[in-house]
């Protein structure tokens, strides 16, 4: 079952390779105190995944930004080195291997043993404020996940096409 809004998000700690292409170990309290988005992805070294990969870095300023897949650290570091579109980017990709967080999040496709295009928008205290998950073959707009998260952090009725700075819903 997917992991649902109002829920907190599961406990883990992965490795991967941070903006500096260090590797760096990272776990939920790395989450706290500011907005998270936390996509998954299904390999690296794919032809959608290093589109997406880039539109969500662009959400850098807003809230932390985990990029997931099920390939290791290692994987993720020669993709970077290797693929300009993500050579720079400025978020960690961490590597799920065994796909274990992906699958206590529900979004493990079990056919391909990857996981799905899931999207997670956690709060400050790490409760989960939104779930959309794609299937393998379908890219995310990451500008609309920047929309929703700053949907969720205005804190009022929002409608189906707000967008900051516009009053909330009556």
């Amino acid at each position: 079952m997917i992991s649902a809004v109002g829920t907190m998000f599961p406990d883990f700690e992965l490795t991967g390779v941070n903006k500096d292409n260090e590797f760096e170990r990272v776990n939920n309290t790395n989450l706290i105190g500011k907005w998270s988005v936390i996509y998954f992805y299904p390999k690296d070294f794919t032809f959608i995944c290093p589109t997406e990969i880039a539109a969500f870095d662009e959400l850098t300023a807003h809230a932390n930004v985990l990029g997931i897949s099920g390939d290791n650290e290692f994987c993720k570091l020669a993709w970077k080195k290797d693929n300009d579109l993500i050579g720079s980017i400025q978020h960690t990709l961490l590597a799920d291997c065994g796909l274990r967080l992906a699958r206590d999040c529900g979004v493990k496709e079990h056919s391909e043993q990857v996981a799905y295009r899931a999207t997670f928008i956690l709060d400050e205290v790490g409760v989960i404020q939104h779930v959309s998950v794609n299937a393998l073959d379908t890219g995310r707009n990451a500008k609309e996940v920047l929309r929703t998260l700053k949907a969720l952090q205005a804190g009022g009725l929002t409608g189906c096409s707000w967008n900051p700075g516009e009053d909330f819903v009556a």
